[in-house]
């Protein structure tokens, strides 16, 4: 499994995240691509959760459905005051939709029960 997180997206989690909190991410159907990103800070784990990815205290949670999906993600962050906030790529993208909010993976067959399968 590979995740990068860039500088600026990992200063912004390492004071937003106060232990025992870890940033969950989930791949879900939508968008026009089929495929988004979504991201929230929590603190207790979900039955099928498990750690994917750990830098320092900054720990990256998901699901057993939506981890194949992070594969190659990179986490950068921008504050921008339209479309700011954390920005997800993957190196695995086969494309995406023309504002950048949804993708597809190459490799990867279309979305079942709202959620992709691999």
């Amino acid at each position: 499994m590979k995740i990068t997180i860039k500088e600026k997206a990992q200063k912004m989690l390492e004071k937003k995240l106060a232990s025992p909190q870890f940033l969950r991410v989930t791949v879900t159907a939508g968008g026009c691509a089929g495929l988004t990103y979504s991201a929230e800070i929590e603190q207790d784990m979900r039955a099928g959760d498990s750690v994917v990815f750990q830098l320092g205290d900054i720990r990256i949670v998901s699901d057993e459905k939506s981890t194949p999906y992070l594969d190659g993600l990179m986490i950068d962050f921008s504050d921008a005051l339209i479309g700011g906030g954390l920005q997800f790529t993957n190196s695995n993208t086969k494309s995406t939709c023309g504002c950048g909010a949804s993708f597809s993976l190459s490799a990867y067959k279309p979305i079942e029960g709202g959620k992709c399968i691999k």
